[in-house]
């Protein structure tokens, strides 16, 4: 296949948020519950990575603002682990915590910078759609070292985020290639690539080791293409959508060199 640019999602694809929530979720655990054995923390990172209450999804489709979905999800993970309640004044403090936390925890996947050159260097042109605020990623691209990739769409652009096809639509636009000739790589399975491919994208599961979101992760509630489990890389296959395990795979398996294939 041949693509003339590359739009990329931020967070676990090209910014390791996931090392980030868990030093946040760590402080937070120590602090306000710490009834909570240290052993359980990968278990506390799943529940809020896998965001049980669906509140980043409304986030996401512009049904509440970024900070009151924060505050319930935080809700939401004491009355799991039997922490007390979190109040809107409560939470001011908790979210000092955890946010002033993850901001510091900010770092690039080891694999983006090179693949991120490799690309460029073979005339593609980048940019990032996300499905948080354009401002917010901006910062974290800045932090991590990737500022000069340009954040085309946030969730604050059109008012509303993945897996909505107008917003990848819309990335391809503000990039100058035809959708037909454009690829989206996120870690999101059905959010990210299934979502891409449907809206006549070229879709790209990276598929990390150790990535994946836990039990209970239930991807997008827009369409899947009837995937029983949408994690499942060989059903992301059949549906359309490559399947790549690092961001070095990437340029082979859309045919710009590299070292090793997709999966």
């Amino acid at each position: 296949m041949t693509v003339d640019g590359i739009l990329f999602d931020v967070d676990d694809t090209l910014v390791d948020t996931k090392g980030a929530f868990a030093a946040a979720l760590a402080a937070v655990r120590a602090e306000y519950l710490p009834h909570v054995p240290r052993a359980h923390e990968p278990q506390i990172l799943s529940h809020w990575r896998t965001d049980p209450g669906g509140y980043y999804s409304r986030y996401t489709r512009g049904e509440m603002d970024h900070v009151t979905q924060r505050r319930l999800r935080a809700a939401l993970l004491h009355e799991t682990y039997g922490g007390a309640p979190v109040t809107e004044s409560s939470f001011v403090a908790w979210d000092a915590l955890f946010w002033g936390t993850f901001e510091k925890s900010w770092t690039a996947h080891d694999d983006a910078r090179a693949a991120l050159d490799v690309v460029v260097a073979a005339g593609l042109r980048v940019g990032v759609v996300t499905n948080a605020a354009s401002r917010l990623q901006e910062h974290k691209l800045r932090v991590a070292g990737l500022a000069e990739l340009p954040v085309l769409v946030g969730v604050d652009t059109l008012g509303f985020g993945k897996p909505d096809h107008r917003v990848f639509l819309e990335g391809a636009r503000l990039l100058g290639a035809d959708p037909a000739r454009t690829a989206y790589v996120g870690d999101e399975p059905t959010v990210d690539a299934l979502a891409a491919h449907q809206a006549g994208l070229t879709g790209v599961w990276l598929d990390r080791v150790g990535h994946r979101r836990g039990p209970g992760y239930a991807g997008s509630p827009a369409p899947d293409g009837g995937l029983r489990d949408v994690q499942d890389p060989d059903a992301l296959r059949a549906a359309g959508v490559l399947v790549v395990t690092t961001l070095s795979e990437l340029p082979a398996a859309l045919g710009y060199g590299g070292s090793q294939a997709a999966r």
